[in-house]
């Protein structure tokens, strides 16, 4: 029971199934991949009980027969990325090891029997939803950001999809921000579409999934999976309600402020480098003058000027803000322009972008951040 595979592509698709292995696990089965061999493809799962992952094979194969086994994933990965040679042939043996053999060097690993990896959920499509992999990826992006550390409840380390018709809503807050990102899709849906995803689910399936892949996303009960034509990844959803966040987003201020986003950014890029010792806390200041002032606290100060663009409304024009959440927003929105809003220094802070006039954009984004109280 054998078969030979490229070694390139093999390592190409344990760099996939291995975002869903346990790295360390009191279920030793939980750090195995799962090799089903066919006749006509070759199915690679992991699974570790909150993902699982199947990538279906059928190309650069030779099979001769049959057969399903487990192979520790940590080992059989670390040798085969070591492997130099064009190909790799994989054979089962009858002591409950596998052989991997290339032209110049011999392996023999210990693995368990198929029977004992865990069962991959059966999908029903009670609602699914056909939709570009690029648009899912955008809305991750504008969601869910690199500092969300001090989750407060469950659902704030989720990202919320809503679809109805043909309007798709993506949301996500860690309580100290909210971010809406919406778009449209080219048809309507025929169900209503409204779950709540794991981040990590999201942010795993963002280094998988290409820009150009159509994903039919499929859930069930508390499950939902994502499934292209040699992809699958399932993930368990959460059962609770995202918090009613519609009203938090402001409709009123006293000062506006239209700016260059890229400026705006070198300024607290490089402000950032005093104020990381004060938890990144900045002052900014909206002059009437068209220009901003960035200032640490009073123990380190240093100013940085950037010139407005237009200043609509103004009255309340000091707030402190955290300079990294203000640059996570900016890094993701991409337009050259960006609105600031906010009531008072206590209010929360509106960023948007402004859309260029010459393009047809119909797509949504806002996000607000909430000041600092110093």
């Amino acid at each position: 029971m054998k078969f030979t595979i490229s070694t390139q592509s093999l390592k190409k698709w344990l760099e996939v199934v291995n975002h869903a292995t346990a790295s360390i696990s009191t279920t030793p089965i939980l750090e195995n991949i799962l090799l089903k061999v066919n006749y006509k493809n070759i199915v690679l799962t992991s699974n570790n009980l909150e993902m699982a992952i199947e990538y279906i094979i059928s190309e650069d194969l030779s099979i001769e027969s049959e057969w399903a086994f487990c192979i520790p994933s940590k080992l059989f990965t670390n040798y085969i990325n070591l492997v130099t040679d064009d190909t790799i042939k994989l054979e089962l043996l009858t002591d409950d090891s596998i052989k991997i053999s290339t032209s110049s060097w011999k392996l023999k690993i210990k693995g368990l029997e198929a029977s004992e990896f865990p069962l991959i959920p059966s999908v029903r499509e009670e609602v699914s939803l056909n939709i570009s992999w690029k648009i899912v990826k955008k809305a991750i992006d504008k969601n869910l950001f690199k500092s969300e550390k001090w989750n407060i409840k469950p659902t704030l380390a989720w990202l919320y999809v809503n679809i109805k018709n043909n309007a798709v809503i993506f949301a996500s807050t860690d309580s100290f921000r909210l971010s809406e990102y919406k778009t449209f899709l080219n048809e309507s849906v025929s169900n209503d579409f409204s779950q709540i995803i794991p981040s990590k689910t999201c942010n795993q399936i963002k280094s998988i999934l290409n820009d150009d892949d159509e994903v039919k996303i499929v859930s069930w009960d508390n499950q939902v999976a994502f499934l292209t034509w040699n992809i699958k990844v399932y993930s368990r959803l959460l059962n609770g309600k995202f918090p009613d966040y519609a009203g938090f987003f402001p409709t009123t201020y006293t000062t506006k402020a239209e700016i260059n986003r890229v400026d705006l950014m070198w300024a607290l890029r490089k402000i950032n480098l005093v104020s990381r010792e004060n938890n990144y806390s900045i002052k900014m200041s909206l002059s009437s003058e068209r220009w901003i002032e960035l200032e640490t606290s009073e123990t380190q100060i240093w100013e940085w000027d950037v010139t407005l663009v237009w200043v609509v409304e103004w009255e309340n024009n000091i707030v402190w803000i955290n300079s990294t959440y203000f640059l996570e927003v900016l890094w993701v929105i991409e337009t050259t322009h960006v609105s600031i809003s906010f009531e008072n220094p206590l209010s929360p802070i509106l960023i948007s972008p402004i859309a260029d006039p010459e393009k047809d954009v119909k797509d949504c984004f806002k996000h607000i951040i909430m000041p600092l109280k110093i």
